[in-house]
């Protein structure tokens, strides 16, 4: 049976910079406001023109006289610098009012209506041009549903051993999720990942890697789903809160599947029996210091070795898709093709061999 549960919260993280939130405001206010502001120089023009309308003539009527609807007519096609020319500034007084104060108001209207044209399709122009790159240079995409504790962890682990920034889609409903990746650098796909469009606009067709780490279970068994249909190939890793649900989310299409609940209650276990053992299993967890759990191809000169022989401390060897442990008679020697799961040092690469040896050939199975 799958539960449902409260909204997972963000950590509070610490910032080296101050940095002060933008002001957001609908795009309708901020064309009404500039809309204001047109219509108030085209009043405080007409009421120019008309208050002074002795200086001015009308070669249009016989008298030269300009009134209300005059002032108004004058007025538009001033601002709008289409300028007929027929009715014009004679006097001093006006001539001065009208390259003094007409000229700037002019100036100010078109900049409001035209520069809110062109600043709108080039902000629109701008964006598509970066999404289209963006999408042109994906190289080994990571789509990561969810962007709270657990999600952010995954990606600062995946970053930390080498994932570039710009593979990694967060696909999140959430606007304070949407802040918090923007600020660490990341796209983010503000959306339902239940929902097919909004996983297709993240890329998951093509994804390498799905990682799916929202706190429902129900919402993460759809998400697996829509998943697994849109990208068969996909290494697609969950994370459960209920460990009644791992079978459920293993049929729906997920390669790997993490329940927090146990882990958890695990690690509260062994450090209430054995508090010792609990700060190594701890140190495990906690990247970039102590220890590191890593994987690593099996050099050349590695290739018939027994994995106690190997100056890493050897756990487990992947061979043909499965995982066995260090002591299997299975893996009592080492073949090409094979992968190591290795304790070491958190300073050295995870994915690299042993310092000294970096400069050897893998054994990964070509002849």
């Amino acid at each position: 049976m799958i539960n449902s549960s409260r909204h997972e919260t963000s950590a509070t993280r610490g910032s080296s910079m101050v940095a002060l939130p933008d002001r957001v405001r609908s795009p309708w206010w901020v064309l009404g406001r500039r809309m204001l502001a047109a219509l108030a120089i085209l009043v405080a023009t007409v009421m120019l023109v008309y208050f002074d309308n002795g200086g001015y003539d009308d070669g249009n009527d016989s008298t030269g006289k300009v009134d209300f609807v005059d002032s108004i007519y004058y007025s538009t096609v001033t601002l709008s610098t289409t300028g007929y020319g027929d009715i014009a500034p004679v006097s001093q007084q006006a001539r001065l009012i009208n390259a003094f104060v007409i000229t700037p108001f002019r100036i100010g209207f078109l900049v409001l209506l035209i520069g809110t044209t062109l600043e709108v399709l080039a902000s629109q122009g701008r964006e598509m041009f970066r999404i289209a790159r963006w999408r042109k240079n994906m190289r080994k995409t990571v789509v990561v549903v969810g962007y709270g504790t657990k999600g952010r962890s995954a990606v600062e682990t995946l970053i930390n051993n080498g994932q570039d920034k710009a593979s990694i889609v967060i696909v999140d409903p959430s606007e304070q999720a949407k802040n918090d990746a923007h600020a660490d650098g990341l796209v983010v796909i503000a959306g339902d990942a239940t929902r097919r469009a909004v996983l297709l606009q993240a890329g998951v067709s093509d994804a390498d890697q799905v990682i799916i780490t929202t706190d429902r279970d129900d919402s993460n068994v759809l998400a697996t789903l829509t998943v697994r249909q849109l990208n068969p190939d996909a290494w697609i890793v969950v994370s459960v809160r209920e460990h009644e649900n791992v079978a459920l989310m293993r049929q729906s299409g997920a390669n790997s599947v993490i329940t927090s609940s146990d882990a958890v209650g695990r690690l509260l276990g062994l450090s209430s029996m054995s508090p010792v053992l609990g700060s190594v299993m701890e140190d495990l967890l906690t990247y970039g210091e102590g220890l590191e759990v890593a994987e690593r191809d099996l050099l050349v000169s590695e290739v018939g070795k027994q994995p106690q022989q190997l100056p890493d401390q050897v756990i487990a060897v992947a061979r043909d898709e499965k995982v066995y442990r260090y002591f299997d008679p299975v893996v009592t020697q080492l073949a090409r093709g094979d992968r190591l799961i290795v304790v070491r040092p958190a300073k050295e690469l995870p994915w690299a061999p042993r310092p000294g040896t970096h400069g050897e050939d893998s054994a990964d199975g070509e002849e």
